[in-house]
């Protein structure tokens, strides 16, 4: 997620660079024949770049709006996921208060603590297309992530794996039925919160809608100087560069804020929440060992 600091313009400039230079390139081309006086003859105009002009802001910021939402959606979802968690071990520590202190009851919270802080560490590389197995391992024990090698979609095993310690809890008279529903319900929850995420990754935007855009900013740049030639002569060339460059970066940024979930510094910071999800549950259980929150990357945060 990119942070409101020091985002260098390196970053900005990469973005739209190939069409940065490629309307660059038309422009000085433009100017040098104008030189010989060849396009005098040419006029269009204005009103038909402007017309298109008003086209193009319509249409992107249509799309700008449906890219942010879904970018909106998948931190919302996050957010949600970090408050089922908490929610899911401080019902495991309410519903067992009343059991003695014991090894079997401390394995017991631990075990399904750990697995909820492996599950939102998983379920984030997954999304980006990393392995989700490089960070939990310590968190799991070797039945565990036995278990998960022979799942293709790792987080839902995890719950999967939740759910049935939760029913032998019940068959144990650890938990009464109330809690057992109470917990479950917890995890259903997260297993909304795992699907509306793989909706969101899942989901393409339509290809045709972004040619069609694409194709209308290229009109428009190509049209443009022969609208302005007989008003501002070679100032037109810096001003038209200009213009098609923020165009171009509008609907770039429409593009990537579309899919956030591409381990991009534009993406929705999985695994710092993931990180701060660990860090309120191991100080839940009074753990240890606590990591320390995930450090920004100068400016952006993963």
């Amino acid at each position: 997620m990119l942070l409101n600091k020091h985002i260098p313009f390196f970053y900005i400039f990469e973005r739209i660079k190939v069409e940065f230079w490629l309307v660059t390139v038309y422009m000085a081309g433009i100017g040098l024949i104008d030189e010989g006086h060849i396009f005098k003859s040419i006029s269009i105009p204005l009103a038909i770049p402007s017309i298109l002009g008003t086209a193009i802001s319509l249409i992107l910021g249509f799309r700008t709006n449906q890219a942010y939402s879904r970018w909106w959606e998948a931190r919302q979802v996050w957010g949600a996921i970090v408050n089922d968690s908490r929610s899911f071990v401080r019902q495991l520590l309410s519903f067992t208060a009343d059991i003695p202190d014991g090894e079997a009851k401390t394995a017991f919270i631990q075990r399904l603590s750990f697995r909820q802080i492996a599950f939102c560490y998983a379920l984030g590389d997954a999304l980006r297309g990393l392995d989700p197995l490089q960070k939990i391992k310590s968190l799991l024990s070797d039945e565990d992530i036995l278990f998960l090698e022979q799942h293709q979609n790792k987080h839902n095993a995890l719950l999967l794996l939740n759910g049935r310690d939760l029913k032998s809890a019940l068959a144990e008279k650890r938990l009464n039925a109330y809690q057992q529903v109470q917990l479950d319900e917890t995890i259903n929850k997260l297993c909304d919160s795992m699907g509306k995420c793989e909706r969101i990754k899942n989901t393409v935007f339509p290809a045709t809608y972004s040619l069609v855009v694409h194709l209308f900013i290229y009109l428009f740049v190509i049209f443009l100087p022969f609208g302005l030639v007989d008003f501002l002569g070679y100032v037109e060339i810096p001003l038209v560069v200009a213009i098609a460059t923020m165009f171009f970066y509008i609907e770039k940024t429409a593009i990537i804020m579309q899919d956030p979930f591409e381990n991009r510094p534009s993406d929705t910071a999985v695994s710092s929440i993931s990180r701060t999800i660990e860090i309120n549950i191991k100080q839940m259980l009074k753990y240890d060992t606590v990591p320390e929150k995930w450090e920004a990357d100068d400016y952006y945060i993963m």
